[in-house]
């Protein structure tokens, strides 16, 4: 059993803290957050890789470890607080929203780290702010050589998420086509998910509290677009005040179109990724190249990624025969059926 409040270490800069702080609220989880890099974690043991946010829990000897991955998070959230639940009840809908969630977990997190280390006005914001959330009375002559550490380092790592001079009319495409059928389907419904939030939902939101509300070139570009889209983010933050009921869910005999349409962009640009990297990592390749919407795509390989794509196998071999016919009928034409073909 979880003891509460459950203690994390996160940052406001970081899109997974945010996911799983707003998830917290949301479910009404007693948490304590230990802002990262305050010296407010003093004894508490350090994950394996340094990932936001941290969890601290017990595991199965009661003796507590950090834990980071923000998904498996949840579904074990899930196993020890009983209600308010963001995971559908129903298997045909809670894959879908286990496939938005990943999607805004590995893809949409591109268009993050792309839009804040790409332009310069968006990575000199991050280069003053960001250092700040953990060492607010630093001096200034302090801060400028964090910053210029942070930005350094930062924009060297593009490269991890895949932007490059190549990729990034891919990145910035797939961003605006996202803000676009979000938009569409909050004109019916107020969460991905129904009306009710999903996993997926505090998945997206997360990436967007950067997107939307932090970085300037994306921000401009969401104001634009979409300011339905920005003032979600807001009602996103804490929805502790919601009050859910079982029948707020989408009907998974009945999914909306516009699901539909985001499911098509997955497979659009977030199918080929996963496929190429899987195929490359099997062969021991560093890098691997593809094409993503008839463009040139080429990164460094990443495990978590191929992890992220037996996991969603592995969901769709747990269907039932009968559920998976209704999914494969629900990814017939949008391209993401080809994950699951053997």
């Amino acid at each position: 059993m979880i003891p509460t409040p459950i203690t994390l270490n996160g940052a406001p800069g970081s899109p997974y803290t945010r996911k799983m702080v707003s998830l917290l609220r949301y479910r009404r989880i007693p948490y304590k957050l230990l802002q990262y890099g305050m010296g407010s974690a003093p004894g508490l043991p350090k994950p394996k890789v340094q990932l936001l946010p941290t969890f601290y829990l017990p595991n199965e000897r009661g003796e507590l470890e950090a834990v980071v991955d923000s998904t498996p998070l949840i579904r074990r959230l899930e196993r020890e607080f009983e209600g308010r639940t963001v995971l559908p009840p129903r298997p045909v809908t809670a894959f879908i929203d286990f496939m938005l969630e990943d999607y805004a977990d590995e893809w949409l997190t591109k268009a993050m780290f792309h839009y804040r280390w790409h332009y310069a006005a968006d990575a000199d914001k991050a280069g003053d702010i960001l250092p700040r959330w953990s060492r607010i009375a630093a001096s200034d002559e302090d801060m400028a050589q964090m910053k210029k550490f942070i930005m350094d380092r930062q924009i060297s790592r593009l490269y991890v998420v895949g932007s490059n001079d190549t990729t990034t009319p891919v990145i910035e495409a797939s961003y605006e086509r996202f803000l676009d059928l979000f938009n569409a389907h909050l004109k019916h419904h107020p969460f991905l998910m129904g009306n009710r939030p999903g996993a997926s939902d505090f998945g997206v939101f997360g990436q967007l509290t950067a997107l939307t509300h932090f970085d300037p070139t994306p921000m401009a570009l969401t104001m634009t677009k979409a300011p339905r889209v920005y003032a979600w983010v807001e009602v996103t933050e804490d929805l502790s005040g919601l009050e859910p009921k079982d029948g707020d869910w989408l009907d998974p005999t009945n999914i909306p179109s516009t699901i539909i349409a985001l499911l098509k962009e997955f497979g659009r640009v977030y199918v080929p990724a996963l496929l190429a990297n899987a195929a490359a990592i099997a062969k021991g390749a560093d890098t691997f190249e593809t094409e993503i919407d008839g463009k040139p795509w080429k990164q460094q390989t990443f495990p978590y990624q191929a992890k992220c794509l037996q996991w969603l196998r592995n969901a769709y071999a747990d269907l039932s025969a009968g559920d998976r016919a209704s999914i494969d009928k629900i990814l017939g034409g949008t391209g993401c059926a080809v994950l699951f073909q053997k």
